[in-house]
């Protein structure tokens, strides 16, 4: 079975977050950090190399796979900011309509700037991902 390549490690999550060359994706992803402690009570960590995660839970498929992920995370990439929200979509329909501009996939927000959406939504949708994620691998 392979291996989960997305694994906390030790490394700064500030020194990857100042690496970001896009001064506004910067400050974007500064600000993103402090409203997912905030949110999540938990500590940022870095997972793979450029992934900032919050919290962990463990997962077991029913394949038999098993492995530990975050329970919520951003990766200020090239084009967008991608929000990880660990629970999918389903529940947060009524929320997403009040976002603003973003696109989505499975369990990723995909963000232009920070100022695109409502942050005080935003958060809510984190809060409601991580109890959710939290209920379902207790």
């Amino acid at each position: 079975m392979a291996e989960l390549k997305t694994k906390r490690n030790t490394k700064s999550v500030t020194k990857f977050l100042n690496s970001v060359i896009d001064e506004n994706k910067k400050a974007d992803s500064f600000a993103l950090l402090k409203l997912m402690q905030q949110t999540t009570k938990e500590e940022p960590k870095m997972w793979g190399d450029s992934i900032v995660g919050f919290g962990e839970y463990h997962y077991v498929y029913e394949s038999g796979r098993e492995g530990d992920f975050f329970l919520a995370g951003f990766s200020p990439r090239k084009q967008y900011l991608a929000v990880y929200v660990m629970s999918g979509f389903k529940e947060l329909a009524n929320l997403l309509k009040k976002l603003g501009k973003f696109k989505k996939s499975v369990s990723c927000l995909y963000l232009k700037s920070l100022s695109d959406v409502d942050q005080k939504v935003l958060k809510e949708i984190i809060k409601k991902s991580v109890s959710a994620t939290k209920k379902k691998y207790r």
